[in-house]
Order: structure tokens, then sequence, then C-alpha cells
């Protein structure tokens, strides 16, 4: 049995993640930002999820929630699924949070980091970005930061399996009714890569699309640009990796 967290579970791709972990047998902690989306967790918690909730666009609701998990049974995996599509929070959710919870977590030896194939369209560039959430922010940026974070925790953390997926544009909320991928296929592989014994599932640094590790941006496994991402990231948070 693995004990998982999985953010940004109340709904989508993070909830059919965490219902399918609950199934296989494994502990799984659930998140929601506010209590009222919390209330959407309770046939999870039913069924032996436990609940955390948090506010990812508050740096110090971030940060509580790092503490009450650094009290408890430590965490053998970490699934960042909570993510935004547009709007000032884009920045906070996407890439400061779980920067924050990979800085401040004891224990987890999976990260798996949801990505995007739009973080290809994103920039290598870390001039004038909003990171405090306080006007629109670029969602292919952010998800080529936390695909290159994903990169730069395998590079530093040689005993921690990291991973990033492209779940594919899925019908979720975010993705709308009219999106084209298949909501199946787009939350096994994080399954997979948070619980499997499979060699390739025990690779890190690697991004994936439905079990097929493919070539993110090239600026991903770029260690000049991880490094000063890295470093933007300590000076805005206060918190070094």
């Amino acid at each position: 049995m693995t004990r998982v967290l999985v953010t940004g579970s109340a709904d989508g791709l993070g909830r059919a993640t965490a219902d399918t972990l609950l199934s296989q047998g494994h502990d799984v902690m659930v998140h929601a930002r506010n209590q009222e989306r919390a209330e959407d967790l309770f046939a999870l918690a039913d069924r032996g999820a436990r609940v955390v909730v948090g506010d990812f666009t508050r740096r110090d609701a971030v940060r509580r929630i790092a503490a009450e998990l650094n009290d408890a049974e430590p965490l053998d995996v970490v699934i960042h699924n909570a993510g935004v599509w547009s709007g000032p929070a884009v920045m906070p959710v996407n890439i400061i949070a779980p920067y924050l919870l990979t800085a401040l977590l004891h224990g987890p030896r999976r990260l798996v980091y949801l990505s995007s194939s739009s973080h290809f369209g994103g920039r290598p560039v870390l001039d004038r970005v909003d990171w405090r959430g306080e006007s629109a922010g670029s969602y292919d940026d952010s998800k080529l930061y936390v695909t290159a974070l994903m990169a730069a925790v395998a590079r530093l953390r040689p005993g921690v399996l990291s991973n990033a997926v492209d779940p594919g544009w899925v019908p979720t909320r975010m993705g709308g009714p009219g999106a084209p991928d298949d909501l199946e296929l787009g939350h096994r592989t994080q399954e997979w890569l948070a619980s499997s014994d499979d060699p390739q599932a025990l690779s890190t640094g690697g991004y994936w699309y439905h079990r097929e590790r493919t070539q993110p941006h090239r600026s991903v496994h770029d260690e000049a640009f991880q490094e000063r991402l890295l470093q933007r990231l300590a000076e805005e948070t206060g918190t070094s990796l």
C-alpha cells in the first residue's frame, strides 16, 4: 500500500486518479481549495480517503498543508494535479504551489507533475513574471516552468522518481465538454507512475503521454534554465529547494 497525496482532487482528473488509487487499496489523501469544494470529496472520504483543505493561491495555506502533512505519517507519492487554465491564479497554483510542496514536504519518493502539451508554447523567460497572481498569467509558461521543475528535481534528487504527465485535452471542467481526448486515459499514467513496479514507471525525469515517454520542450532539460528557474522561485518564496 502506497500513501499518496493528490492535489486538486475535488473533480476532473484529480478525482478520477484518487478514485482509482483508492480502489487499488492505496492510502489516499485528497485536496480541495475550500470547505465548500471539500464537500464534493465526502464520497471518497467515506471510502477511507483523508481530506486536506487549502487555497493554493495563498502561500500561507500551502505552507500550512505541508506542515500538517509533515506531522503525519510520511507520504510516499505526491501527484501535483491542481491547476487552473486562466486568470491571476495561474502562476500561484500551477508553479508556486507545487514548488513549495516539493521544497517543504518530507519523504515522498515519487513525484508526478501535471504538465500539458501547451508547455510547448511556453517561453523560457523569467523576466516580468507575475508570480503573485496580481494579473493574468500565461498558462503555457506555467506548464513549461512546472515541467522544468520536474526535470530539476530528477537531477538534484537522485533518490526520488520525478516525472511529468501530459494527460491530453480531456473533457473536464477545465478542458470543457468538447475536449477530444480520452478522459479515462487522461489519468492512467499518473496512477501508473505513482504505484507501479514496472521498470519504465521506476524511471525518472520523463515527460509522459498515455504511458509513452516523449520529448518535451527543449528548455525542460536545459540545466542553466532549470537553475535560473529554481533561483527565481527560491527568491520569490523565501524557500530553497
